[in-house]
C-alpha cells in the first residue's frame, strides 16, 4: 500500500526519518476520532478493525507506540483490542495516567474534579442545557457532551461560557472537542505528553496522528522538536467537524480508515 505524500518539506524529510532508521522511530496517535471513529456515546467507541494488526506489524519493526488520549488508559486499550501489544504504551487522562504490560498507573486527581463533578448537574440546569446533554465521568477529569442533542452546535455554544467559569472556579482547564467540553487537571496536555515520551525513549523520529482541539498542543510540539532537529511526520485524521488541525498537517488522511491505511503503508515501507 503506497504512502502518501507529504505537502512540506519537513514532513517529507520525518517520513524519510521514519522509513530509513525504524528502530528509532516512535508512533504516536490519539485514539477517538483517530484509531475509533467518534459515535453518540463514547462508551460504544471502538478502534478500527484494522488498527490493532496494523500497529501489531509496525511493532515488529519500530521502536514503540504511544496511544496518547483524553480517556481513561484502561478504556482505550480495552475499546481499541490493543492488550497484548508488546512495546504499547497509552498514556490516557492528557498524560496523567499511563497503562504498560497491563499495568496502570496515575496520581489521585485534584480535589477541583470532585468539586466540578458534584456541581455539573446544578451548571447544566441553570444553563438551560437542553434535552440530550450529557456528562461523561472519565475519573480524571469530567467531560459534558451536546453530540445527542437536537441542535449539538447550539447547545455547545450555550454551555460553553457556564463551563469555562466553573473550570476557573474549581481550577482545571477546559479542553473542548468535537461537540464536548471537558474539563481536567491543568499543567499536562498532549504536547507535554508526546515530549516526555520521546525523551524517554531517545526517539530518532516521530509520527503523531491527531484528529481535534485537543491534540493541537502535540502538533504544536512536533514542529518545535523539528526545529529542534527530530525529524517527525504530523498526521491529520481529517473530518468535517474539526478542519483546524489540517492546516498544521503534513499529511491528512480520511478519518480513521485513513490513518489504518497509512500505517499499513508504513509497516510495508519498512518491511514489517
Amino acid at each position: 500500500m503506497p504512502l502518501p505524500d507529504p505537502t512540506t518539506e519537513q514532513g517529507r524529510a520525518g517520513l524519510a526519518a521514519l522509513c530509513a532508521d525504524p528502530a528509532g522511530a516512535v508512533v504516536a496517535l490519539d485514539f477517538d476520532g483517530t484509531l475509533a471513529p467518534i459515535v453518540p456515546d463514547p462508551a460504544q467507541a471502538r478502534a478500527h478493525p484494522g488498527a490493532a494488526p496494523a500497529l501489531r506489524r509496525l511493532l515488529r519493526r519500530i521502536d514503540s507506540v504511544a496511544i496518547i488520549t483524553g480517556r481513561p488508559a484502561g478504556l482505550a486499550v480495552e475499546y481499541g483490542g490493543l492488550a497484548g501489544l508488546d512495546r504499547l504504551v497509552v498514556l490516557g487522562g492528557y498524560g496523567r495516567q499511563r497503562w504498560e504490560a497491563g499495568r496502570l498507573s496515575e496520581p489521585e486527581p485534584p480535589a477541583g474534579v470532585a468539586e466540578a463533578r458534584a456541581a455539573l448537574p446544578a451548571v447544566l440546569s441553570e444553563a438551560g442545557a437542553p434535552e440530550g446533554t450529557w456528562i461523561e465521568d472519565k475519573g480524571q477529569a469530567v467531560a459534558v457532551h451536546t453530540r445527542r442533542a437536537a441542535e449539538p452546535e447550539r447547545a455547545f455554544a450555550l454551555l460553553r461560557g457556564p463551563l469555562v467559569a466553573l473550570a476557573e472556579r474549581t481550577g482545571l482547564a477546559v479542553e473542548p472537542g468535537r461537540l464536548v467540553i471537558e474539563l481536567r487537571p491543568p499543567g499536562i496536555d498532549k504536547g507535554t505528553a508526546l515530549r516526555r515520551y520521546l525523551a524517554e525513549r531517545g526517539a530518532r523520529s516521530v509520527l503523531f496522528g491527531g484528529d481535534d482541539l485537543g491534540d493541537v498542543p502535540a502538533f504544536t510540539e512536533l514542529a518545535r522538536l523539528r526545529e529542534q532537529g527530530l525529524p517527525g511526520l504530523a498526521v491529520c485524521s481529517g473530518s468535517a467537524e474539526v478542519t483546524e488541525l489540517t492546516r498544521l498537517a503534513d499529511v491528512v488522511v480520511d478519518g480513521p480508515a485513513g490513518v489504518v491505511a497509512l500505517l499499513e503503508g508504513y509497516a510495508d515501507a519498512i518491511g514489517a
